[in-house]
């Protein structure tokens, strides 16, 4: 089980709308994991199973897509994982000790955006 590492990645702009499949099928393509996940598909999301690093299904947190040909942290989907993590949509299932982790990293994209996680609020 693990947080992936903060990426720092480029923010789309704020109006963009967020398609969770649709980014994923593009993620997958510009990854080239077609097959199975590799870093670079890894890095377009916040948390996976470490154990279990072969399966799409390990991945969890979606927060970039692929916009002109680069991934890109989209804030419609940070937001999104955002209230996840408190709950919403049935909350997510993760081990306790990886919450705090997972809210650091999303913590750091919000503060990108020049906004206070839902937790902080």
């Amino acid at each position: 089980m693990t947080v992936t590492r903060f990426q720092d990645l480029p923010l789309a702009d704020r109006d963009r709308a967020w398609d969770g499949d649709a980014a994923d099928k593009r993620v997958r393509d510009w990854a080239d994991a077609e097959d199975e996940p590799d870093a670079a598909y890894r890095d377009a999301h916040i948390w996976y199973d470490g154990d279990k690093p072969e399966n799409f299904t390990s991945y969890k947190l979606l927060i970039a897509d692929v916009i002109d040909g680069r991934l890109q942290a989209v804030p419609r989907a940070i937001m999104a994982a955002g209230n996840i993590m408190q709950g919403a949509r049935g909350g997510i299932d993760l081990p306790t000790q990886e919450v705090g982790r997972v809210k650091a990293h999303l913590a750091r994209y919000y503060e990108k955006m020049g906004d206070s996680p839902p937790w902080k609020r």
